[in-house]
């Protein structure tokens, strides 16, 4: 059994690993569930995503972790803190991605919860934001119930993205 680094009532949310290259590939090749990102992803840039998630966790001490179901250890989707780039300054973002099956389930707006929990109190980071596209509706939604607030539009990845942070 894995470690966790946390858990919620229904959720564990462990460190990626090499192997859970099939379970990303169930999110990242689904169109519906990548529409907000440029783009699909293949398994060589999944692969790259893994790469770039454990450098995190080397330089950082956090990044995208896996989301489990807490009792049945099924693969629900990835959350966690990744350092973002907003308008030339580094901040600590929240990111949340779940495999579309278990969309409508509240899991985004607990894991992310439990993500800035951690962020704030045992990181120490003094905020947190959340870069969302404009048009996603339902993850501005999860970070406004985890307690963001709307700071600013900026350009990111050549779209315009929201900007919502909570601090200490």
């Amino acid at each position: 059994m894995v470690t966790p680094i946390l858990s919620t009532k229904r959720l564990s949310l462990r460190k990626m690993k090499v192997h859970d290259f099939k379970n990303l590939m169930e999110i990242f090749s689904d169109p519906e569930a990548m529409k907000y990102y440029p783009a699909t992803k293949n398994g060589k840039q999944t692969n790259e995503w893994i790469k770039w998630t454990l450098d995190n966790y080397a330089k950082y001490n956090t990044g995208l972790w896996i989301v489990e179901d807490k009792t049945s250890g099924e693969f629900l989707g990835q959350c966690g803190i990744v350092p973002q780039e907003v308008d030339g300054v580094i901040e600590m973002g929240i990111g949340y991605l779940f495999a579309r099956r278990v969309w409508g389930n509240g899991y985004a707006t607990e894991a992310a919860l439990a993500c800035t929990n951690y962020g704030l109190q045992q990181l120490k980071f003094r905020k947190i934001v959340a870069l969302i596209d404009v048009k996603n509706i339902p993850s501005i939604k999860v970070a406004e119930r985890i307690g963001m607030k709307f700071k600013k539009t900026t350009i990111k990845w050549g779209k315009k993205v929201y900007v919502y942070s909570v601090s200490k």
